[in-house]
């Protein structure tokens, strides 16, 4: 997917998506952007929505799905992300980890 016909100025564009490629495998990590830079703890579990792994461009939803879709190994995290996720069938709801109340899910499809 090319970049640059993506629109990521939109004020609409709350979800920080990362697209990583090496030969047939793309992985797509993606955060609700409210989430980026932060840190989820919760007793033992310390999870950090880093930048430099989660924020490629912003998108809305549908940017997203398009970019799920094209995935074979995709990381989510927030509500709107891993709700994309499980709607496309992607993710599993019993499967999803919750990080300080945080959803996170990870799929990985088999070649």
């Amino acid at each position: 997917m090319n970049h640059d016909e993506e629109n990521t100025d939109s004020p609409t564009n709350n979800i920080c998506i990362k697209v990583y490629t090496q030969g047939h495998h793309t992985l797509v990590a993606a955060c609700d952007s409210e989430l980026l830079g932060t840190t989820l703890e919760d007793d033992d579990l310390s999870f950090e929505v880093s930048p430099a792994f989660y924020d490629g461009v912003r998108g809305d939803r549908a940017l997203l799905e398009r970019h799920l879709r094209a995935a074979s190994t995709a990381n989510l995290v927030g509500e709107r992300c891993v709700a994309c996720g499980k709607q496309l069938g992607l993710i599993d709801g019993e499967n999803v980890l919750n990080i300080a109340s945080v959803p996170h899910a990870q799929f990985v499809l088999m070649l």
